[in-house]
């Protein structure tokens, strides 16, 4: 087949407003993916889907091209985190985007028009984070700090989990938003005291110096793998195809995780043994990939910290994002040897 690849960059900083504005949310009830008829050809059609660091799966389906040799124009765009993610779904810039799961349901409680298609990840992807010379040992002497976090993303949501376990309020602490990146640089300069981290800028971190100060696998979400209601609508073979892709890429993960680790060093610019730490210890990919009832108790705990910090603004529309989020029809079929070599 022919191979047609538009290769699109797009790593925008800066903050992100957390509460997103509503608007017309269509929310149906999940629809059966139609597969590909024998002799149906893809060739040609236009996918916008994203990549990035904090989701192996998307970097090797890029790396091995395995959506291009189905004859797709396929646009990459790199998301620096799920609010950017989230935006660019939100903006109808991609079709296809990965976040947190906590992201995920404030978009969708939002009036974002999306839906979790599959689970890339069960990641220990977050942790609160200081420098090498800090003298905050233990989250209570967070109080009074200046803490770095990207709203809206699950480090921002660990912080808050984090805060509300030890006894703290969201008011002890100063919140920079700063993308996760950019919290780091700022954690370096003593621009700030701590920072709320995300895998794989923080294991860099730690070879660095820093000190991973609080940790709990149990405040961080699932890897949401997302897509907007139209493109799942009108292009559901389309959809099919990357969630063969995505299931592919779970197989090849387990059977060449140094490949794996090396193709997310060159992307994200690490040592290679920082983003084997990454993948080794840390992102857990070999998870059940079919969303369901264990990725909606733990949001049901995260939803009522929207609506308390004004970021939603009722349970109600928590209730409703819950309710209708979950698209479970494709990953169902997933038909991984499609892409077998």
């Amino acid at each position: 087949m022919s191979r047609t690849t538009v290769f699109r960059t797009a790593l925008v900083a800066g903050a992100a407003a957390t509460a997103l504005l509503l608007s017309g949310c269509v929310a149906g009830e999940n629809q059966p993916a139609e597969a590909v008829a024998e002799g149906d050809s893809l060739e040609g059609q236009a996918l916008n889907i994203d990549f990035a660091t904090y989701n192996p799966l998307s970097l090797i389906i890029k790396d091995q091209g395995w959506l291009e040799d189905e004859g797709l124009e396929v646009t990459w765009v790199q998301s620096a985190g799920s609010n950017k993610a989230n935006e660019a779904l939100r903006a109808g810039a991609i079709d296809v985007g990965s976040t947190a799961g906590s992201a995920a349901l404030l978009a969708r409680a939002n009036g974002s028009p999306i839906k979790t298609i599959d689970i890339y990840s069960q990641p220990e992807w977050s942790a609160i984070v200081v420098g090498p010379d800090s003298d905050i040992d233990e989250v209570a002497d967070l109080t009074g700090r200046t803490i770095a976090a990207t709203k809206g993303t699950d480090p921002y949501f660990f912080l808050l989990q984090t805060l509300e376990a030890e006894g703290l309020e969201p008011g002890d602490i100063t919140v920079e938003n700063l993308q996760h990146a950019d919290g780091w640089a700022a954690l370096q300069n003593d621009a700030v005291d701590a920072w709320a981290g995300l895998d794989p800028i923080m294991a860099g971190a730690e070879e660095a110096g820093a000190t991973l100060v609080y940790r709990n696998v149990d405040f961080n979400s699932y890897g949401f793998l997302n897509a907007t209601e139209s493109f799942l609508e009108e292009k559901p073979a389309l959809a099919q195809l990357v969630i063969d892709a995505y299931e592919r890429a779970r197989v090849w993960a387990a059977e060449n995780p140094e490949e794996t680790a090396a193709i997310l060093a060159e992307v994200a610019g690490l040592d290679e043994s920082i983003a084997s730490k990454v993948i080794l210890e840390r992102s857990n990919l070999d998870v059940d990939p079919v969303p369901g009832d264990a990725q909606v108790a733990l949001l049901e705990k995260i939803g009522p910290v929207f609506v308390e910090l004004g970021d939603v603004a009722s349970q109600d529309q928590v209730d409703d994002a819950l309710a209708t989020l979950i698209d479970d029809s494709f990953v169902t079929q997933a038909d991984p040897e499609r892409f077998a070599k």
